[in-house]
């Protein structure tokens, strides 16, 4: 099997003065084990983008991962933003509420960089 490319969207509200890259981080550190490792992502090459409005954060993650592991990919996500919470690099800790969370297709504006995932 080759992996295929696959996007998520959330939308949480932040505490105040909370680092809008905090979720990002939380779902880098559930997939690979950590914020920083050697390239490539064991399971799941992804990238994510946010964009903040006051507290709301709205993220997408494009990802690419083996089909059999698209489930397993999405419920990590879901479970690491419903936590509520991520560390930092320098150990400050973030929090959020989870909206919502949930699958939405490779929008053809992505279609480059989910061609990069996939190939890892």
């Amino acid at each position: 099997m080759t992996r295929q490319p696959f996007a998520h969207d959330a939308v949480l509200v932040l505490d105040d003065d909370g680092d809008e890259h905090a979720p990002g981080g939380a779902i880098t550190t559930a997939l690979c084990g950590s914020w920083t490792h050697e390239p490539p992502c064991p399971l799941a090459p992804h990238h994510t983008r946010v964009h903040r409005s006051g507290s709301e954060l709205t993220l997408r993650l494009l990802f690419a991962a083996e089909p059999a592991d698209e489930p397993r990919v999405r419920r990590m996500v879901d479970e690491v933003l419903a936590r509520g919470w991520g560390d930092t690099p320098d150990g400050t800790r973030t929090t959020w509420q989870l909206v919502e969370s949930g699958p939405s297709p490779v929008d053809f504006a992505e279609a480059d960089h989910a061609r990069r995932l996939v190939r890892g």
